[in-house]
């Protein structure tokens, strides 16, 4: 059974893996939304809120085992990577090495977000000769015909996306089952947060029903990535 959701976009064909990640083969880019790494550490810091402390590299461990799996040369990480700017400087050395190794022989492209407009990554602090720098970008990225952001401009057209954490609420054999999900329409591409201790908007609510056609597709991750029409249910 194939995991992952097959689908063409802007003339490309793309892969919707049930992880929540984007994988765009022609390109060999793979890319994440929203990991928000050290979310733990931040509200321990600012609301005294004690969560497991290992959110980070469990996030990490996932997204390098797609890096192992996918060989991408290009690794596209759409803003709020980290939970705030303190939470980059506070990287273990351990989470660093692993993030070096993923940028070694690569190229990485970071666009900042909401979280994380300041945070500084430098590569050199991890350690790794090999490594190519991380390419920080303020707001954008342009591959080919598509451009990467953080948030969606409903003006755009042929545009990847994140920030909304977007899920759906399906019936599935007699329950309701709620996961991320990655929104797909004509003109643009929402994927779901891949960081854990994240939360999540309705995608048939507002904004995220303002921002897609009523013809969008939702794809479900969780085991396999599940395609059902956003508008079903509404």
């Amino acid at each position: 059974m194939r995991r992952e959701y097959r689908f063409r976009f802007q003339g490309s064909r793309f892969s919707a893996l049930p992880e929540g990640a984007l994988w765009w083969p022609e390109r060999r880019l793979l890319c994440v939304a929203d990991m928000h790494l050290g979310k733990a550490g931040r509200l321990a810091r600012r609301k005294g809120v004690m969560l497991p402390p290992y959110e980070t590299r469990e996030t990490l461990a996932r997204l390098l085992d797609l890096v192992r799996r996918c060989k991408p040369g290009i690794i596209v990480c759409l803003g709020d990577s980290f939970d705030d700017a303190e939470a980059a400087r506070e990287l273990a050395s351990d989470d660093r090495q692993t993030l070096a190794g993923m940028a070694a022989g690569r190229h990485l492209i970071w666009i900042a977000g909401n979280h994380d407009p300041s945070a500084d990554w430098d590569m050199s602090r991890a350690g790794s000769r090999d490594a190519q720098p991380w390419e920080s970008r303020d707001a954008s990225f342009r591959a080919g015909n598509l451009r990467f952001r953080h948030i969606a401009d409903h003006a755009a057209l042929g545009e990847v996306s994140g920030h909304y954490h977007p899920k759906i609420r399906i019936s599935a054999q007699g329950r309701s089952i709620t996961r991320p999900c990655f929104l797909i329409d004509d003109r643009r591409i929402v994927l779901p947060a891949f960081g854990l201790y994240t939360g999540g908007l309705d995608c048939r609510e507002p904004p995220l029903s303002d921002l897609m056609s009523e013809d969008a597709t939702a794809v479900l991750t969780g085991d396999c990535a599940l395609p059902v029409p956003i508008s079903g249910g509404r």
